[in-house]
């Protein structure tokens, strides 16, 4: 299929059922945090109805299309440029039937959808706090990166509002605001059930956390084993090449 490209997009080989995703050389590019929080949340009952909150290029909708056998998903992000890209993606990858891009602020969504109404909601939310840290250049990088329009917190209590009774909540953060979130995962009634560290390496501190909760479950939290991206030699780990089927 012919796409036609803006100026600094390029097309990224997935390599995985030939997917691929449009993305901007001088935005804000995805990275392992997104590939991991597709294959951590690739567990999701089929036919669920998901929402992708702060979708971005799409990566973690696209991937989930081809992991599970979820009914539809929906991606919402506040920069139109990003939404654009991710629909030509979509066209790209022939999912038109499966995936949906909706550009707006997550803070109107109630007003969108109704309330208890996704079964699963995955998201990757900006990870810097507002006003705190080195901020890019680029505009687009900003509002990735730092909570610029909405906050954590924002995340998880839009996602209690349209969690369905014992929907699922997929995360990936950054360990340094794990008190943050569990703290407003309480608040709204998403219990933690799952917590997952991954490490750069067995000699480094946790770079990112994952983590699974449900609305309205019961108190009971998993600690899984460590997930370690590369090996003592630099390379990836086995779990790692697993993930991106090597």
């Amino acid at each position: 299929m012919e796409i036609e490209l803006s100026e600094n997009e390029k097309i990224e080989d997935l390599q995985f059922k030939n997917l691929k995703i449009i993305q901007n050389k001088k935005g804000f590019c995805f990275g392992i945090d997104s590939i991991l929080l597709s294959d951590f949340s690739k567990k999701i009952k089929e036919n669920a109805r998901v929402l992708d909150l702060g979708t971005g290029t799409g990566i973690i909708a696209t991937l989930l299309c081809e992991k599970t056998k979820l009914k539809n998903i929906v991606g919402i992000d506040i920069q139109k440029e990003v939404c654009d890209m991710s629909k030509k993606s979509i066209k790209l990858n022939k999912l038109e039937n499966k995936f949906k891009i909706i550009n707006e602020d997550i803070l109107n969504l109630t007003k969108i959808f109704e309330k208890n109404s996704f079964d699963v909601i995955v998201t990757n939310p900006p990870y810097k706090k507002k006003g705190t840290g080195i901020k890019s250049e680029e505009e687009k990088k900003i509002i990735s990166r730092h909570e610029t329009t909405a906050t954590l917190e924002d995340f998880i209590e839009v996602s209690q509002k349209l969690l369905k009774d014992k929907g699922e909540f997929y995360m990936v953060h950054r360990p340094e605001r794990l008190v943050d979130i569990l703290t407003a995962m309480r608040s709204y009634k998403i219990e933690p059930k799952i917590i997952k560290f991954v490490y750069s390496n067995k000699n480094s501190e946790p770079k990112l956390i994952l983590i699974k909760g449900i609305k309205n479950a019961k108190t009971f939290l998993k600690i899984e084993k460590n997930l370690y991206i590369y090996d003592d030699d630099g390379h990836y780990t086995d779990d790692i090449n697993k993930i991106y089927n090597k």
